[in-house]
């Protein structure tokens, strides 16, 4: 039963968003506020799976040098790499809400 309350209200809440962000004219400042807010939100979404995803990775790395300590070199490779790949998306989603941030200036 909690689990369709939660539902429910975030649709009412991301239609009731919606509606006003669709409401404002298209002055240049109109919806500025809202659009920073917007970009704010993505990239610290894509900032809070970043690190859970380079935590896992991390993590996984460790578990497995204490399971195997002579693999540890080929271990750090891979990591690094899964790390550098993962940093990367977060950088992508930086840089598109740059973009879209200076687009609505």
């Amino acid at each position: 039963m909690r689990k369709v309350f939660l539902i429910t209200l975030n649709t009412l809440v991301f239609l009731s968003v919606a509606a006003m962000a669709f409401a404002a004219d298209g002055g240049m400042d109109a919806g500025f506020g809202l659009a920073a807010a917007g970009l704010a939100i993505g990239i610290g979404i894509a900032a809070a799976g970043g690190g859970c995803g380079q935590g896992m990775a991390i993590r996984a790395a460790c578990e497995g040098t204490a399971r195997n300590p002579d693999a540890s070199g080929k271990i750090s490779q891979s990591l690094i790499l899964g790390l550098a790949f993962i940093e990367s998306l977060v950088i992508y989603a930086l840089l598109v809400c740059l973009i879209l941030l200076f687009v609505k200036m």
